[in-house]
């Protein structure tokens, strides 16, 4: 790991994410990744903590924000980035492909006219091999899709990539690829890109599942994946890796808040407009996902 950049992972211990703050020891400019809205989904209360974290971590460092980066549209937690911006700054990018995710949730909630699956909901859209620069760390977008269709990893200086939800552990192994516009051969695909990064390279997951007997973990490498992923370590073909990852997934359940959490993570973490009351709802499909 680079000594001049400094990652500061934060854990949601109830949707088991890890968000970001990185910037350089010797700059103050900074980028989020991933943040996290506390969400309880008996009562449909939001709660602030696990990002007023991340805000405090900023302030007291004196840090400049000038992106909250998403990897996805998360389906397993809603997003933070309007909090963030609200309170320290920076814009709020993810990838182009976002309009694809938009395009198709917006029928299954059957969302608003005035919604446009146009991405414009966000501050910026990220093309593939895109590269932009926080202070002077280098950033460059990835484009992973298989998860969904919008995934990216942002590569940092050519030393780290952080990569959503593409890569766990390796004794956990790899994402999901059955949400709608998901494939297990696309995500195949986009992770041995990411595995032809330098060996050394190190990794930074968004989520993790430990086993019994090890606590969370939030960073691997390139060379620790090839080696001992549990699915998609050097040897398994993309035949192999395709017929497990399907049938496993069709074992899983759907994440728990993954209604709530599409609804408004396609809105770039805003809540739907207020209905005529003024109170904000979000819609519950039945028979949909």
């Amino acid at each position: 790991m680079s000594t001049r950049i400094h990652v500061e992972p934060f854990l949601d211990d109830d949707s088991e994410t890890f968000s970001y703050v990185i910037h350089r020891t010797d700059e103050k400019a900074a980028a989020v990744i991933d943040p996290v809205l506390d969400f309880d989904y008996k009562s449909g209360r939001t709660k602030t903590n696990g990002a007023q974290r991340m805000v405090d971590y900023i302030k007291q460092n004196d840090l400049s924000v000038e992106w909250i980066l998403e990897t996805h549209a998360h389906a397993d937690h809603l997003s933070a980035a309007p909090f963030i911006k609200q309170n320290v700054g920076g814009k709020i990018g993810i990838g182009e492909h976002i309009k694809q995710v938009q395009t198709i949730f917006k029928e299954i909630f059957n969302l608003e006219k005035e919604f446009l699956p146009n991405g414009a909901q966000f501050d910026h859209l990220f093309t593939d091999g895109e590269q932009f620069q926080v202070g002077s760390m280098q950033l460059r977008v990835m484009h992973t899709p298989g998860h969904t269709p919008a995934d990216l990893a942002y590569i940092v200086d050519e030393q780290m990539a952080f990569v959503g939800d593409t890569l766990f552990m390796p004794d956990v192994g790899t994402a999901r690829c059955d949400f709608p516009g998901g494939s297990a051969t696309t995500l195949y695909r986009s992770i041995k890109k990411l595995l032809a990064l330098p060996e050394t390279t190190d990794i930074y997951i968004c989520h993790d599942y430990p086993p019994a007997g090890r606590g969370h973990e939030y960073r691997t490498t390139v060379a620790d994946q090839r080696k001992h992923s549990k699915h998609v370590h050097d040897g398994v073909s993309e035949a192999e890796f395709v017929k497990m990852r399907e049938e496993r997934d069709a074992t899983l359940e759907m994440p728990r808040l993954i209604l709530p959490s599409i609804q408004v993570n396609i809105r770039a973490g805003k809540m739907p407009p207020a209905d005529d009351n003024g109170k904000v709802y979000l819609k519950l499909p039945i028979d949909q996902l």
